[in-house]
């Protein structure tokens, strides 16, 4: 069958699930932990995960033509750039998100008709709770969901070159989870004093991951309900992947909360991924999709942001291009801050 066959190219799709459960297996076992620990072949790395050896080798064959291995059972196997990130201890290890992609998530995904059909989220279908309900009630799975996220945070180094931070003393980083970006943009600007705000049952996750990283005397967290108030008097606020969480009605309710907080002359900072109106661009579309197999949220376009803005007394000041096909919205007060000095 040629490469160019239109039945190639359903084939493709349709086994990529099989390539992205594998890459699953290969973070829930720890082969890159092991390899990097000197357990290079099929038998050691079998006995090490407690596997049989012919089921380690077909799957580390596989895993080899992926590019997330190298070598093979005569040489030994090695990381490549690709495995090298799925080790637990990597300082960008992205362990956690293959771990919950291939679990969670895809058992969402499997509910992909029940979800398209009805609006109500594949988790929903799948588990018989929300995600939310599913992560209040289990810590553990709050917690590794967490780690996941940290994981898909590449594009945080570039919000500090898309974004001038240098006049800025005061951060809030509201549902900032466990406080990866917060802890980036404060490492990287001295004179920023940063606080996280978000859950009771998430802020102890980010309290230790903030005093690892930075120390004690650099910030402060708060739990809260970002729908009812949140911190004021910030020079920059940050709503880091929250709107896509919610339905437009909330996503106003959640802005003018966050407006009311905001001096004339603050800014706030949204990342998100934006939908093309022309389909130039993939990972937003599957995100969005994405978004209704494991929260019930959506991606939205540049003009459906500004609508959100517009209702919540903001309004849309530039646009950055980020990693991933991420952008910064940088957003300011709608009011003329002259106007609002003089009252």
């Amino acid at each position: 069958m040629a490469d160019g066959h239109p039945a190639r190219r359903v084939v493709d799709v349709l086994t990529g699930a099989w390539q992205a459960q594998a890459l699953h297996a290969a973070a829930v076992l720890d082969l890159s932990d092991h390899i990097h620990a000197g357990r290079t072949t099929a038998a050691a790395l079998a006995d090490a995960t407690g596997s049989g050896k012919d089921g380690v080798e077909r799957l580390m064959r596989l895993l080899t033509a992926m590019g997330v291995y190298a070598g093979g059972p005569d040489e030994g196997y090695r990381l490549t750039e690709v495995g090298d990130l799925l080790r637990g201890d990597h300082d960008r290890s992205m362990r956690d998100m293959a771990v919950i992609y291939g679990d969670e998530f895809h058992r969402a995904w499997g509910a992909v008709v029940p979800a398209v059909r009805t609006g109500v989220s594949g988790f929903q279908h799948a588990f018989g709770t929300s995600l939310r309900g599913h992560l209040a009630a289990d810590p553990q799975a709050a917690a590794k969901f967490q780690r996941a996220m940290n994981a898909g945070n590449v594009f945080f180094q570039d919000v500090l070159g898309a974004y001038d931070f240098s006049s800025a003393r005061t951060v809030v980083d509201v549902a900032g989870g466990a406080g990866s970006l917060l802890a980036t943009l404060l490492a990287a600007h001295p004179q920023l004093h940063g606080v996280l705000f978000d859950l009771p049952h998430v802020v102890p996750v980010a309290e230790e991951q903030l005093t690892r990283a930075l120390g004690p005397g650099r910030h402060r967290t708060v739990g809260g309900d970002a729908f009812a108030e949140v911190p004021g008097g910030a020079d920059v606020y940050l709503l880091s992947r929250v709107l896509q969480d919610w339905d437009d009605q909330a996503c106003v309710r959640l802005l003018a909360t966050v407006r009311a907080a905001m001096p004339a002359t603050s800014r706030l900072l949204i990342v998100e991924r934006v939908v093309p109106t022309d389909g130039s661009a993939l990972l937003p579309l599957l995100w969005d999709l994405h978004l209704l197999m494991a929260a019930g949220g959506r991606e939205r376009t540049l003009d459906g942001y500004r609508t959100l803005l517009d209702g919540a007394g903001l309004r849309l000041e530039a646009v950055r291009e980020l990693a991933l096909e991420t952008s910064l919205l940088v957003v300011a007060p709608a009011t003329d801050p002259a106007k609002e000095e003089s009252r």
